[in-house]
């Protein structure tokens, strides 16, 4: 299992990644996957859509649960990985790589209050 240095992690398991666009890109980390097995279904937050950071926001399917996906920080839903949704069991190949959502934040400063790796991998 892996925990790139360079995001961060919400404590519901998933990562963000800050862009040189001022967006944060969203995904849903390798201990995720993991534990939810092969995933075979995945629905994703509209564009146009404003969230609160540990809102709800997407949900992720597997053949042994459905679980929620939270937003780690508030901003406007601007962008959607359709090949991820269209083939979700990427995700499970490779977490890091897959990502799900990108936001504009409203409060760039709650990046900053995620965990860093060795923090997030303190929680499991």
């Amino acid at each position: 299992m892996t925990t790139p240095n360079n995001l961060k992690y919400a404590a519901s398991h998933e990562w963000a990644k800050a862009e040189a666009d001022g967006t944060i890109t969203i995904g849903i980390t390798d201990h995720a996957q993991e534990a939810l097995g092969d995933i075979v279904f995945l629905e994703l937050p509209a564009v146009g859509r404003v969230v609160k950071a540990g809102e709800e926001c997407a949900v992720v399917e597997s053949v042994k649960a459905a679980s929620d996906i939270y937003v780690p920080v508030s901003g406007e839903v601007v962008d959607i990985n359709q090949a991820v949704a269209d083939a979700p069991e990427s995700i499970n190949a490779d977490a890091y790589a897959s990502w799900l959502f990108r936001i504009k934040p409203s409060n760039p400063a709650e990046l900053d209050a995620l965990l860093d790796a060795a923090a997030y991998t303190a929680t499991f």
